[in-house]
């Protein structure tokens, strides 16, 4: 009865100020209250016919707070109540979640029971963990599509981006990543995404395979800003809650250019001034505060299992530019990037990766002794048709030429089929170097 009685004082919310509101200016609405109840980052409800409007506080106009809504505003008088809420907005995530899709708050989207709450309480904004206290990163990861096993190589706890335009096949290659992949746990954050899009991703692209052990946080482009912001802030930590759980969480983010777009809205509203595209400083501040999460969390001394978090981030590059704001930043911030390209869905393969614009920086630690001579010859390969493609479709090469050209043209076609994979399909790692092997090998195996 003790142990249930403090649960329930842990529970407790702090006390809860009041304030009213004193100025609505678009969707900024400025308040006045106690000062004990005024910080950046606390969440409030303001009093409406309706119910309540939930709001963030986002900045400050000498003593008056800055807030913008969580949903709509319609009915916000002023001199309405605002009830101020001094504690940083929570979480209680728990195994129960697995198989749920939910918002940027926790609550379920999918027509399913109520969550049961676990018993640890977690900041939806948390700090990364120390940089000189997080553990090493982890072996090799499967991931299931052959492409990145073989070329773009992952360890457990590594960062990638995966760069593309619009329509070039991301979310697919997602969800052969959810089904496929060796992790424990994937989460799966949908930033900005289309209404429409969600469910089908959950119910076709994902399917009950890959839900079953994943949970999938949402909020579509039509919801506000902050909405969208903390969709991106609960995906990294349900990510940690399962991480410190002592499992190995591939977390997938699409897209971080959304949250990017939510906080440069966020940032013009409270009045930062627009840099680099219009884009305010604190993107470029959040960036990093975000793909820090993941990675390997704290190094435990305890003897349990060291959990990790594998993040797959993708960036939808404005115009197919692969050097504008977010793309340049998140590039510097993470551990390699996935380039996927338009030429090459236009051909019809897919996944559309330009292996020879990938790179993974973990890749000279992750290839055994025997597989590295397959993949640089792979890479010569590879590369030698790019430089002469033009002139072999034009018909100007003469066979005969160039030995390495030639070789290249001869292997282009089996190449093309080991790059491109279905999305029903996947690929372990000994059987991707095996076929590999066969083709730039002259038929020599990997040693197991």
């Amino acid at each position: 009865m003790l142990e249930n009685l403090i649960d329930r004082i842990e529970r407790l919310d702090e006390a809860v100020l009041e304030g009213r509101v004193t100025a609505l200016n678009g969707l900024l609405v400025e308040a006045e209250g106690p000062k004990a109840g005024l910080s950046l980052g606390a969440h409030a409800a303001i009093e409406t016919p309706a119910g309540e409007a939930h709001c963030e506080i986002v900045g400050f106009r000498g003593e008056t707070a800055l807030m913008m809504p969580f949903g709509p505003l319609e009915g916000v008088r002023p001199g309405a109540k605002v009830w101020l809420q001094p504690q940083a907005a929570r979480i209680r995530p728990s195994p129960a979640w697995l198989g749920r899709v939910l918002d940027g708050f926790g609550k379920p989207l999918d027509g399913g029971p109520a969550l049961a709450d676990g018993p640890t309480a977690c900041p939806i904004k948390a700090d990364p963990p120390s940089a000189h206290s997080r553990a090493r990163l982890g072996d090799r990861l499967d991931l299931g599509v052959r492409v990145l096993n073989t070329f773009v190589p992952m360890r457990r706890g590594q960062r990638l981006g995966i760069f593309a335009g619009s329509g070039v096949g991301k979310s697919v290659l997602m969800s052969m990543l959810a089904r496929a992949s060796a992790a424990d746990v994937i989460v799966i954050g949908l930033i900005g995404e289309r209404g429409r899009e969600a469910r089908e991703f959950v119910e076709d692209v994902l399917g009950p395979e890959g839900r079953q052990r994943s949970v999938v946080i949402t909020e579509t482009s039509d919801a506000p800003a902050l909405a969208r912001r903390q969709a991106a802030y609960m995906t990294l930590s349900v990510s940690e809650y399962f991480r410190d759980q002592g499992c190995d969480v591939l977390c997938l983010m699409d897209s971080v250019t959304r949250f990017a777009l939510a906080q440069r809205e966020i940032g013009l509203a409270a009045g930062e001034p627009p840099t680099t595209r219009g884009y305010t400083p604190s993107v470029f501040a959040e960036l990093p505060r975000l793909l820090e999460r993941a990675g390997p969390g704290p190094e435990r001394t305890d003897g349990g299992k060291q959990g990790s978090i594998t993040g797959l981030f993708t960036v939808l590059v404005d115009g197919d530019d692969h050097n504008e704001p977010v793309a340049d930043a998140v590039r510097g911030i993470l551990d390699g990037h996935v380039v996927m390209s338009r030429a090459i869905a236009e051909r019809g393969r897919y996944p559309a990766i330009d292996v020879l614009k990938s790179v993974s920086r973990t890749a000279p630690e992750v290839y055994e002794p025997q597989e590295r001579p397959f993949v640089a010859e792979a890479r010569k390969i590879l590369s030698a048709y790019a430089d002469m493609e033009e002139l072999i479709r034009l018909g100007a090469y003469s066979a005969g030429s160039n030995p390495v050209v030639d070789r290249a043209i001869a292997l282009n076609e089996p190449l093309e089929a080991f790059l491109g994979q279905s999305k029903d399909e996947a690929a372990d790692i000994p059987s991707t170097f095996a076929r590999l092997a066969e083709i730039v090998g002259g038929g020599e195996g990997v040693a197991s």
